[in-house]
């Protein structure tokens, strides 16, 4: 393996976001160890559970460390002595005596265009919010979430029909491409620090279970995005006939072709005013969307046609 650059980097990540810059920290860098979380109970079954990072780096056979809370982690520390601590949703607040150790300092990728969308949940929350363009920046770490100094930050647009698992893998190898660029100008000593805006900072908390709800009072194109950002996961639901629906793709509607009623105009939000053989048609707070895969409660997911002939769902209708 020839190596691009001799940086001496010590690798802290946990979920499988992190694997492209893995991948890439692996190929290309003196990779001297990988951090990720302890195993923990995961699934149904509550069955003990490595996580995508661990699992990855035993494949590519890299000195792995499991290290339990801050000391655990200073130790690690202490042991590889890295030149930089490279970071990628590795999931635990580090404390200032870690940001200061390596001597190069400690750098993490964010799947945003900071200081937009500071926080846990910044691919879902800019597809909530309907954004045309989202980002990565790899930024300095400091004391302060998401809001150190950035070395180096791309741009990319976001498909109106994109969902949360597709942008979130694209973001993800994106950004260990610019990670590189990052890393590779670290090396060179010429990676800038620009400071962020703080006044054009927002932020973008964990999802609520309260927001998984469809509230069909909100315009067409407002449910659409909520349902595309939650899918895989938690997923959107709504409730019909008193059980739930998971609602796992839709389009905002810009003329029917199904059977339409003809009061549709007047329609309460989540009244189903119109059927098509692969589509539902419900009303919303302004205009109205079509659903095009559900999931019912304790079923596997369907097209809206399957599930049109299994339950013979009828216009006037409503999802609550």
């Amino acid at each position: 393996m020839i190596l691009v650059v001799d940086l001496k980097i010590l690798f802290l990540g946990t979920s499988s976001f992190a694997l492209p810059s893995l991948r890439v920290l692996a190929e290309n860098f003196r990779l001297a160890a990988v951090v990720t979380r302890p195993d923990r109970p995961a699934g149904r079954g509550k069955n003990i559970s490595a996580t995508p990072v661990k699992e990855k780096a035993l494949e590519y056979d890299l000195a792995l460390y499991q290290p339990e809370g801050h000391e655990g982690l200073l130790n690690v520390l202490r042991e590889v002595n890295p030149q930089v601590l490279v970071n990628v949703a590795f999931g635990m607040f580090l404390k200032p005596d870690v940001l200061n150790f390596p001597p190069l300092g400690c750098i993490n990728l964010h799947p945003s265009l900071l200081p937009s969308y500071r926080g846990a949940a910044p691919v879902q929350r800019a597809l909530m919010a309907g954004e045309e363009f989202t980002g990565v920046t790899v930024l300095y770490m400091s004391s302060r979430l998401d809001a150190g100094d950035i070395i180096l930050q791309e741009k990319t647009g976001i498909d109106p029909h994109e969902n949360y698992g597709a942008l979130h893998d694209r973001l993800a190898e994106f950004g260990a491409v610019t990670l590189q660029k990052a890393l590779e100008l670290l090396a060179e000593g010429k990676a800038p620090r620009l400071s962020q805006d703080e006044g054009k900072a927002t932020y973008a908390p964990l999802i609520t279970r309260e927001e998984e709800n469809i509230s069909w009072s909100r315009p067409a194109i407002a449910v659409h995005n909520l349902v595309r950002s939650l899918n895989p996961v938690p997923g959107a639901y709504t409730n019909y006939r008193h059980k739930r629906l998971k609602v796992w793709k839709t389009s905002p509607a810009e003329k029917t072709g199904g059977v339409l009623l003809s009061d549709s105009l007047f329609l309460s939000p989540g009244t189903v005013c119109a059927v098509g053989k692969d589509y539902l048609e419900v009303m919303t707070g302004q205009n109205s969307l079509n659903i095009l895969e559900v999931q019912p409660e304790g079923k596997k997911r369907m097209n809206a046609g399957d599930f049109l002939k299994g339950y013979r769902l009828e216009m006037g209708e409503r999802f609550e």
